[in-house]
């Protein structure tokens, strides 16, 4: 028994897998940010500030998926026909 992946979720992944295999220079941080940064010398407060930029990306994403997939299911359910097939069974 095997199962398809649908191309969404495949598009998906592949993008989380971009994102994450992007060298460290092109985390989310303004020029300002990594200025400041670079000049403190502490690779652990760095590191850990980089995370949070890409933790703080998250809800914006999230917000933006899901109101992207509710008006795609809008749109698939207003433009399907209802299959009302019990008129025909006499």
């Amino acid at each position: 028994m095997s199962k398809h992946i649908p191309r969404s979720v495949t598009l998906v992944i592949l993008a989380v897998m971009a994102v994450l295999l992007i060298a460290t220079a092109g985390m989310g941080q303004c020029a300002m940010c990594r200025a400041s940064l670079a000049g403190s010398g502490n690779a652990h407060f760095i590191r850990n500030f980089n995370i949070g930029v890409l933790v703080l990306l998250l809800p914006p994403v999230a917000m933006f998926c899901s109101i992207f997939v509710a008006l795609r299911r809008y749109r698939n359910g207003v433009s399907k026909p209802e299959d009302d097939s019990s008129h025909l069974k006499n």
